[in-house]
């Protein structure tokens, strides 16, 4: 029996995980986790609630001001969630 060339374990479970559908869900999943790393302490004490619906990152918060000062820099914001994810998961933000 002749033996195949090797993979990697980390690519074998990329592959599976993208025929199986739940690539996208798992890096959804990584992205909304690193939401309180990415804004800090002092915004996450204004945050209620962080979902993603359609590629938009839906996040409600108790505080106008901040929502304000967080729109402003919107697209930074999705940049950086982006590249904490390891995937383009979202293209916007809608603050609530």
């Amino acid at each position: 029996m002749k033996r195949n060339e090797a993979l990697p374990l980390g690519d074998v479970l990329r592959t599976v995980l993208r025929v199986q559908g739940l690539e996208s869900p798992l890096n959804e999943m990584h992205l909304v986790a690193a939401w309180p790393e990415v804004v800090g302490s002092l915004v996450m004490r204004y945050t209620s609630n962080v979902f993603i619906k359609n590629q938009t990152l839906h996040v409600q918060l108790t505080s106008a001001v901040l929502r304000q000062e967080l729109s402003m820099g919107r697209t930074l914001l999705v940049r950086r969630l982006n590249e904490k994810a390891g995937a383009q998961v979202i293209t916007d933000i809608m603050f609530h």
